[in-house]
């Protein structure tokens, strides 16, 4: 595999898409499982001795999966299109602590996503915790403004205006351009349940002189 030359040396391997495609189906699945373990661990009510079972099963699978790991912060481009980014805390589809997201982008910098948020995410009881909410907001704001991650630009300023309780379960974020000044460009965002909107944010995303550089 080779590396993508500029600024992003460090960060991406690029992959044509049959790679891709491997990496994808090898991974996520295993992420899948531990979504579910780790869902299945805020809730149950085992005994002793099926607690110490299970701790001592994962325990021997880590130390399994440690034994050949790859440096943090790498990430994979296919084709020097989007990005394939397993670890990333809201689209990561080889990181457990991810929904994921996936991300639909409707063109004219507008996107969205349908997901479900569940236990390992609550803040409140029975509802989401604010800061991943923030999370999800930032993460959608920043799609729509780096035209579904093909451009490099990154959060300035977020701000987020909690308007109800979000309830854990079935959610929809949308996110939108909302305008562009020189290097900056500012989006709106909102999360909102089968009642409406429960969450909505706006952020200035900044281009940095690097990335203009290398146009």
């Amino acid at each position: 595999m080779s590396q993508e030359t500029g600024a992003l040396d460090a960060i991406f391997e690029v992959l044509d898409a049959e790679e891709a495609q491997r990496v994808t189906a090898r991974y996520a699945p295993l992420a899948d499982a531990v979504r579910e373990l780790i869902d299945a661990t805020i809730h149950t009510a085992a005994d002793d001795d099926v607690v110490a079972d299970a701790r001592t099963a994962i325990e021997a699978v880590t130390k399994s999966l440690r034994q050949r790991t790859r440096p943090i912060g790498v990430s994979y481009r296919v084709d020097g299109a989007r990005p394939l980014t397993l670890g990333n805390a809201a689209i990561g589809l080889g990181n457990p602590i991810a929904p994921p997201l996936i991300i639909h982008h409707d063109g004219g910098g507008r996107c969205w996503s349908e997901f479900v948020l569940g236990s390992a995410y609550e803040g409140p009881p029975k509802l989401v915790h604010g800061g991943v909410s923030a999370l999800v907001l930032d993460h959608m704001l920043g799609e729509a403004a780096s035209e579904g991650l093909s451009k490099a630009r990154f959060t300035g300023t977020i701000t987020v205006k909690y308007l109800r309780g979000t309830p854990l379960g079935p959610l929809r974020c949308e996110a939108w351009v909302d305008g562009k000044e020189g290097r900056k460009v500012f989006a709106r965002g909102t999360i909102s349940d089968a009642a409406g909107v429960t969450v909505e944010a706006e952020g200035v995303f900044i281009e940095p002189a690097w990335a203009r550089e290398a146009e």
